[in-house]
């Protein structure tokens, strides 16, 4: 069907053209054997028409080119987050000596997913068939986007003939997952009574007299912190930075299997919770790695690195739940990236004996465990009878239904 459709106008275009073709013929014979002003007038107009039809089909829409630019309302299109949207400008050439009454632009934006969206818009190009288009996307989802070939549409100025042609323009971009600012987590306070047995053991985040750099000025900050001969320098306000007392590492496991998730919304919850979680790592400079158990186990080793932390969130855009398999054993076949003593965050909306054994599993390998339990309905920590019963074993369990209420269930308050 679609096929049909879409041949449809070419063989239309063409009909037309053996039209014009016929009708020049025609008059070619009655110039010959009728003879007179009114044939060799006739056969000049058709001639003209003609040959004004035959240049705009080998010229024109055919031979369109084209480059595009992608801009965000506040930054470059490559820095895109869930939720923004793409201004597209596209400056169109059409090269061809003869003017055209407007040109119709048609694209089609696709996803990872196979998803896509339609764009078609008409311009009227100047006298030497340049022109600009330019339109807005809508809220994009986290994902990689790709706009295909640009189809091009005019028609001569009586209409007769529809002229198409296609090209390739650059514009391929990445929306980062979905995130929220996480002011505080309470798995890493020393003095949390929810903490694993081991956390007691943990060092408080607390700054050491070292210095580590130069930072711009915030707002608060002391006296004594200043930098003054950066400050003289630059001509701007410079701050110390010092180093931090080191911390456990993290490792956090995002569930990318199937089972369990009932929508798309919930398993979007869980990497927004896994990208937030790799934020907040970052912003306090802690050691965080990435796993995600999908069609296939990808494991990201802890750092403090901040290109390794922009390798975990793009790793993120183009994830799937389309991951099979038993949660437990892919956990121990990437067991060797688990570094003894760090901290084992698990993201599922699973609630069963494999998620048990899991978190037991983790245990016995000296780390720390911790289920991030994404639900589908609004269930407190309070009142989730999975939680209560992993807190009363020892392991702390959040249960998040939705990314706003992540900051206060982690114990950071509101966002």
């Amino acid at each position: 069907m679609l096929k049909s459709i879409r041949f449809r106008p070419w063989r239309h275009a063409r009909s037309r053209l053996w039209m014009v073709l016929l009708v020049w013929i025609i008059c070619l014979l009655y110039v010959l054997f009728q003879g007179g002003k009114t044939s060799i007038m006739l056969f000049g107009m058709v001639s003209l028409l003609s040959l004004y039809l035959v240049i705009g089909k080998f010229s024109g829409a055919g031979r369109a080119r084209g480059e595009r630019q992608l801009t965000s309302g506040n930054a470059h299109a490559e820095l895109l987050h869930a939720d923004d949207q793409v201004k597209v400008r596209l400056d169109l050439q059409i090269p061809g000596v003869l003017p055209l009454p407007y040109v119709v632009i048609r694209e089609v934006l696709k996803r990872h997913n196979g998803e896509s969206w339609s764009f078609e818009e008409s311009l009227i190009p100047n006298m030497r068939g340049n022109g600009t288009l330019v339109f807005q996307t809508p809220p994009l989802e986290r994902g990689k986007y790709q706009f295909s070939d640009t189809e091009c549409i005019s028609e001569d100025i009586f209409g007769l003939i529809e002229h198409k042609g296609k090209f390739k323009a650059n514009g391929t971009f990445r929306v980062l997952p979905r995130t929220i600012f996480i002011p505080y987590w309470q798995l890493y306070d020393r003095n949390s009574r929810l903490s694993g047995p081991q956390t007691a053991l943990m060092k408080s985040r607390r700054e050491t007299t070292q210095i580590n750099g130069v930072r711009d000025y915030v707002y608060g900050d002391r006296l004594s912190r200043i930098h003054w001969n950066a400050t003289a320098k630059t001509g701007q306000w410079k701050s110390k930075e010092f180093e931090h007392e080191s911390v456990p590492k993290t490792m956090i496991i995002l569930d990318s299997r199937a089972l369990g998730y009932k929508n798309t919304e919930q398993y979007e919850l869980a990497v927004s919770t896994a990208a937030s979680l790799l934020e907040y790592g970052s912003r306090e400079r802690m050691g965080m790695g990435l796993c995600t158990l999908s069609e296939k186990t990808t494991c990201f080793q802890p750092t403090d690195s901040s290109n390794e932390r922009h390798k975990m969130l793009h790793h993120l855009v183009d994830l799937d739940s389309k991951g099979t398999g038993n949660l437990l054993l892919s956990v121990k076949e990437s067991v060797r990236f688990f570094p003894q003593g760090a901290f084992f965050v698990l993201i599922s909306p699973q609630e069963n004996a494999e998620v048990l054994e899991t978190l037991r599993f983790a245990g016995t390998r000296g780390m720390t465990a911790c289920h991030i339990q994404i639900t589908s309905r609004s269930v407190s920590s309070q009142n989730s009878e999975w939680i209560s019963m992993l807190r009363a074993r020892g392991i702390k369990g959040y249960a998040v239904s939705n990314l706003q209420e992540l900051p206060s269930v982690l114990g950071g308050g509101n966002a």
